[in-house]
């Protein structure tokens, strides 16, 4: 039998391709991990009939004024590839969102009617942060070196000394062009979805649709893929390029009723009317077939604004490839 090759010329491969790619994901996906993340708050809870708003609520009155302080924490998952590791420093690469927290949450109260007032119910202050890489030696602490909401890009960092120079598998393959990227370019993702690590597959639509290089692909992406990088093939394996991660998944926010909560080990029979109270929850659901992905170009872009900061850090100018 005689294969016929397509060869793209020097652009990005459109079609599956046809060598045995399984030794260089295996490869790649070694330098994948998983990131968790937790934030500890403070926070205050107000009586219903204080009706204090948030201008009215100066920093001496909230621990006068609330009935009850406690601890709460907020927690995140998601996915991160180490982009560097010389002298014993590595550096991770995922979404600020999956290691960023607010500083200050506040809560209202509600009237009869379900609608929220300007009346605080509790407001929550962040007095510790928690980032842990999983599989690190030594415990999994790491620092957030570089952080920025704008464009959901944050960079991992931490020191181990010389002893450990050799120990880490940092991400090899070349940082591509994501601008390059057509309709119906062929990529490949790697992440940890649900904690579970797992390569993927997708075709690219709307390329460079914001001239930043950010792009949509037709991925069935879960929680905790946040981050996941997105690889092309020029030319077909081995020749990877990292040329993206992502960032987003489009949710649908829908309010339901459901019934009052009895506790974890009692159900209520589907076959008898319900009588009682009903409250309103708020549920999100992920629409899956679509995902965007941030350009490795403006993550570069983004480093060579901070490089002084990652210097600082211990990282030299082979971070951005």
């Amino acid at each position: 039998m005689v294969h016929t090759i397509f060869v793209n010329g020097n652009g990005y491969d459109n079609e599956f391709p046809y060598q045995n790619s399984s030794d260089d994901l295996k490869k790649i996906g070694n330098t994948i991990y998983r990131i968790n993340s937790i934030a500890f708050y403070q926070s205050y809870i107000f009586d219903d009939s204080s009706k204090y708003t948030i201008s009215g609520l100066n920093d001496s009155m909230i621990q006068k004024k609330a009935i009850k302080s406690i601890v709460i924490n907020k927690t995140s998952f998601g996915t991160g590839v180490m982009i560097y590791s010389e002298g014993g420093t590595i550096g991770i690469l995922t979404c600020a969102h999956v290691v960023n927290f607010p500083d200050t949450i506040i809560t209202y109260f509600a009237e009869a009617n379900g609608l929220f007032t300007n009346y605080v119910q509790s407001i929550s202050f962040k007095t510790k942060e928690n980032v842990y890489v999983a599989g690190l030696p030594e415990g999994s602490n790491v620092d957030v070196v570089l952080s920025n909401d704008a464009n959901d890009v944050a960079l991992l960092g931490r020191k181990y000394g010389i002893k450990y120079s050799d120990r880490f598998s940092s991400f090899s393959y070349r940082f591509g062009d994501a601008k390059e990227l057509k309709w119906g370019t062929f990529v490949y993702l790697l992440g940890y979805p649900l904690n579970y690590k797992m390569v993927s597959s997708a075709i690219v639509s709307s390329p460079n649709y914001d001239n930043k290089g950010s792009f949509l692909i037709d991925a069935s992406v879960n929680r905790g893929f946040s981050g996941g990088i997105v690889l092309a093939l020029r030319n077909g394996v081995p020749n990877f390029e990292l040329v993206g991660i992502i960032d987003w998944v489009p949710e649908e926010n829908q309010s339901v009723l459901e019934p009052a909560p009895i506790g974890e080990s009692r159900r209520y029979s589907p076959l008898v009317p319900y009588k009682g109270d009903v409250f309103v929850k708020q549920l999100n659901y992920m629409q899956y077939g679509i995902a965007r992905a941030i350009s490795i170009g403006e993550i570069k872009e983004y480093f060579a604004k901070n490089i002084q900061i990652l210097k600082d850090y211990g990282f030299d100018k082979s971070i951005l490839h």
